[in-house]
């Protein structure tokens, strides 16, 4: 009998547990009105109007000067942009999408014959390895996990980002 408590004990406190330790957390603070992203410090701000919310350290495509024209060209979009999707499956964690490619990224990649690419988004790290060189992404804007959560919590859908070089 007492083997058994104890088992429904260890279990309760496990689930228990588990809640403490989840990836979506609350944010009750300021809306951030717009994302703004310098590509060459690599430097990434969360806007409340014209006042810093928070910033960020972040990576980006592995050829990360210039904007992205074609889909592999490891490039990270330059332009206005919004926070068009979320996604909590993410393989790198947690993601943001960001709606690239836009009606001009679409026909400078029609005029070269290319296809735009895509799938352009905020995330965290995941579990792959490749984090540990800096710009490491396909043409993403690269966070930690840690940072990812907060970021998730505190950006909604329909945010504006503007990205610079």
């Amino acid at each position: 009998m007492r083997l058994v408590i104890k088992v429904v004990l260890a279990l309760v406190l496990v689930v228990g547990l588990s809640g403490c330790a989840s990836k979506f957390r609350n944010y009750q603070g300021p809306e951030v009105t717009r994302v703004v992203v310098f590509k060459q410090s690599r430097l990434m701000f969360l806007m409340h109007r014209s006042a810093v919310l928070k910033a960020y350290r972040i990576d980006l495509g592995f050829a990360p000067r210039g904007h992205k024209q074609v889909s592999g060209d490891g490039k990270t979009p330059v332009g206005e942009y919004t926070i068009d999707r979320r996604n909590p499956d993410s393989e790198f964690h947690l993601s943001l999408g960001i709606d690239y490619p836009n009606e001009q990224d679409i026909e400078n990649a029609r005029k070269l014959g290319k296809d735009p690419g895509g799938d352009i988004f905020i995330h965290g790290q995941g579990r792959v390895v490749t984090y540990m060189r800096p710009d490491w992404t396909w043409g993403c804007i690269a966070v930690t996990n840690d940072e990812m959560e907060e970021i998730y919590a505190m950006v909604r859908d329909g945010t504006p980002i503007s990205i610079y070089e």
